[in-house]
């Protein structure tokens, strides 16, 4: 059965829905390849991943920062990647460069060009939201607006431009990392039959 989703939501739409908490989830920092190992181990066994990157923003033009952070979700799990800190270990590069592990995401080329900086990988498996997403009638490629037509909720971007290479994350860091790899498989998990 074919589902009727809105096409579009309005700002005002969006900024009047509840916000979106997640309950009873964990976060994983991931800051040593010890832990990047043992969350990999269990990261190669899963069909299905969300996947998100965060970079420290810069305000000067033409300048970019390399990934500071890698986001992969599982079920009630999100692992953070400190990859500022430990690089992109090759238990990690592998889990990326796994084309039978599907993992979602967003914008993706924006990912692939800062992962280049830090190692030298071929991204494989993955499925870019924006990509599929018209085909179930959204027209609105933005995750917060996607989420907000899909779940009626809305996904606070509040801690977008923060720096993500700070000796440590803040708990609200953690959770908007977090949130956004969650919602990638949300959204896939809630169209994926009408694609």
């Amino acid at each position: 059965m074919t589902t009727t989703y809105q096409s579009t939501i309005t700002k005002e739409e969006l900024n009047a829905l509840p916000q979106l908490v997640y309950e009873s989830r964990n976060i994983i920092i991931v800051d040593t390849l010890e832990k990047s190992d043992k969350a990999c181990e269990y990261l190669e066994k899963c069909k299905i991943l969300g996947f998100d990157t965060e970079t420290k923003p810069t305000f000067a033009r033409g300048v970019t920062n390399k990934v500071a952070l890698i986001q992969l979700s599982a079920g009630d799990t999100c692992w953070l990647f400190r990859v500022n800190i430990i690089g992109i270990p090759l238990s990690l590069a592998r889990i990326i460069s796994n084309k039978n592990i599907l993992k979602v995401g967003l914008s993706l080329r924006d990912d692939y060009r800062s992962m280049a900086k830090r190692m030298k990988m071929v991204p494989q498996g993955f499925i870019d939201l924006q990509s599929v997403i018209k085909n179930v009638g959204i027209e609105d490629l933005s995750l917060q607006k996607m989420y907000g037509i899909l779940f009626e909720k809305k996904i606070s971007k509040s801690q977008r431009l923060t720096n993500w290479e700070a000796p440590y994350l803040t708990e609200k860091q953690q959770m908007y990392a977090a949130i956004d790899a969650w919602a990638c498989v949300d959204i896939y998990n809630k169209i994926k039959d009408e694609l």
